[in-house]
């Protein structure tokens, strides 16, 4: 009797667990445009913490520029948001793409300020040694101070 009633408990949770919680809106935005929409507002919300005060005098509103920018409105970014919130391994997946690609634009951007940091201290070197080197041949009784 306890594998009856525990097997019909399980049968209900299944099917409820099956059961669509949001129905899919007729203006679905598609994940990859999703996922690019998305990665945009992550970059531009961070741009506005860092200038908060450019923004409000340049009158830039962030989602109204997405819109713009996508052809979407706000009611279809709201209802497709919402509709792949209601799928989590969907809406897992799309968050996982943006991460991704912030880090492999943020790993670009570390790797060139290395590159322009190493290439920085390379000619502060070189400007070292030639300034060592046009004091010792007397040339220069006082030292040239460092800019």
């Amino acid at each position: 009797m306890k594998y009856i009633v525990t097997l019909f408990f399980g049968m209900i949770l299944l099917l409820s667990c099956a059961e669509k919680v949001v129905e899919e809106p007729e203006n679905l935005i598609p994940k990859e445009k999703m996922t690019e929409i998305l990665h945009d507002l992550a970059i531009l919300n961070a741009a506005k913490s860092g200038a908060a005060k450019k923004f409000e005098e340049s009158g830039i509103d962030i989602m109204e520029f997405l819109y713009k920018k996508y052809g979407i409105d706000s009611t279809q970014f709201s209802q497709s948001d919402l509709y792949y919130a209601s799928l989590p391994l969907e809406y897992q997946t799309i968050y996982k793409q943006v991460e991704a690609r912030l880090k492999r634009q943020k790993d670009t951007l570390e790797a060139i300020g290395e590159r322009r940091n190493d290439s920085v201290r390379k000619a502060n070197l070189k400007r070292s040694d030639s300034l060592k080197a046009i004091q010792e041949k007397g040339k220069v009784k006082e030292p040239i101070p460092a800019q």
